[in-house]
């Protein structure tokens, strides 16, 4: 039975690769630059959440939990910020040890997160140089990026190089976080010294969006798959190419501020973003299975969750069938709580992220989706305390507060 299960798998995988439409066109392919140009909301009028300055709305987060954000701000306030010594970056050529390096990354990145909300919050300026701080301390380091992944740089890895930056996975997700954290509170970083956001918007565009621009031969954009994907060496992109490029969009469109590179950077998003759609099979299945469903589907889902943002709902996808079926592939592999229908590297056990799921249930209108993410959040107590993911990311906490008390 087992043999007859796993060649009824891969009989379901050959039949949904060949089901792959040639040319498929979800974003750039559907939306040409022109289009883009025309309803993409410039700078100055781009306000899709609250803000210090602008508060309205936050009253709809719990007080208990927005008074969870201040207790742990308050604790971070007597934490030094965790240091990140070059021999720890060397760690991985070494030893091959990793962990460490990441670890005190993303706590660097969570404290930045603690403290901005707990500000946003309160609004009393008590964080502000904390914040302060812990801004300069990441934008002081040489590389935004997991040490594991310097390989990508042409200097020998260990040590990153800083002629040379290379767009990760963390690295963008940094470059988003410094961004919301621009948005939420740039005046305020102002009065503290006017150099503060300043140079938020010069490393992030010296360390990712210039990059972005001007190179084509990272392997997550997937620009090299279309161009040889008929080579057996070229494999198609993975969860690296949406995950990547929905920070890259959270931050051209909250930094850029010039507004033909803010449309370019924009328009190479949705482009690279069809490269991981264009290989995808039709019924939606997740190559690595559920568990990687967050960073492969889900991510997806926040780029074209920034797209109907920035462009007030005039680019979406959500009625495509392929769309749908890549959402509902999470509840539809779902057993029973914590059990998912598993294979590749993919564990058995999964919770999934509630804010996530639901808001993709509900873009797309599917019940099955929504009712998972309420389930999953009442059993785990979602938004009780403070939500933060492992790097410190405002790219999808934002709105999942936003969107809790409807959870």
């Amino acid at each position: 039975m087992r043999r007859l299960f796993c060649l009824a798998l891969v009989a379901l995988s050959v039949a949904g690769a060949a089901a792959q439409p040639a040319d498929r066109k979800l974003l750039a392919r559907a939306y040409p630059l022109p289009v883009l140009e025309h309803a993409l909301i410039p700078l100055e009028r781009f306000q899709p959440y609250p803000t210090y300055r602008r508060p309205e709305g936050l009253e709809a987060i719990p007080a208990a939990l927005r008074e969870a954000y201040v207790r742990r701000a308050e604790a971070a306030l007597h934490e030094p910020i965790e240091e990140l010594p070059a021999t720890l970056s060397l760690e991985y050529v070494r030893s091959g040890e990793r962990n460490e390096f990441t670890d005190r990354s993303f706590a660097r990145r969570r404290r930045l997160e603690t403290l901005v909300m707990a500000e946003l919050f309160e609004r009393r300026g008590r964080f502000m140089d904390a914040i302060v701080n812990s801004i300069w301390a990441i934008c002081e380091e040489s590389f935004w990026g997991a040490s594991a992944h310097l390989g990508a740089q042409r200097a020998p890895e260990g040590l990153a190089d800083v002629e040379e930056p290379i767009v990760d996975l963390f690295a963008a997700e940094t470059g988003a976080t410094l961004a919301w954290v621009h948005y939420l509170l740039g005046p305020e970083l102002d009065r503290v010294h006017p150099l503060v956001a300043r140079r938020i918007r010069y490393e992030t565009d010296r360390r990712i969006l210039t990059p972005f621009l001007a190179r084509d031969d990272f392997g997550w954009m997937g620009f090299r798959w279309r161009a040889q994907k008929d080579s057996v060496y070229v494999r198609p992109v993975n969860n690296w190419n949406p995950w990547i490029n929905s920070n890259v969009l959270s931050a051209a469109l909250f930094l850029e501020q010039d507004p033909a590179r803010r449309l370019r950077i924009v328009y190479k998003v949705m482009d690279s973003s069809d490269n991981f759609i264009l290989p995808y099979p039709a019924d939606g299945g997740c190559d690595e299975g559920p568990s990687y469903w967050n960073r492969a589907a889900g991510a997806y889902f926040d780029v074209l969750e920034r797209l109907a943002e920035a462009t007030g709902g005039k680019i979406t996808a959500w009625e495509t069938p392929l769309v749908r079926n890549m959402g509902r592939y999470i509840a539809e592999t779902y057993i029973a709580d914590p059990y998912f229908i598993n294979f590749s590297d993919a564990s058995a056990r999964l919770r999934v992220e509630p804010a996530t799921v639901y808001r993709y249930g509900k873009a797309i209108g599917d019940a099955d989706m929504m009712g998972l993410a309420a389930y999953t959040a009442e059993l785990v107590g979602y938004g009780a305390e403070p939500i933060t993911a492992g790097y410190g990311s405002f790219n999808r906490n934002v709105p999942a507060l936003l969107g809790l008390a409807e959870l």
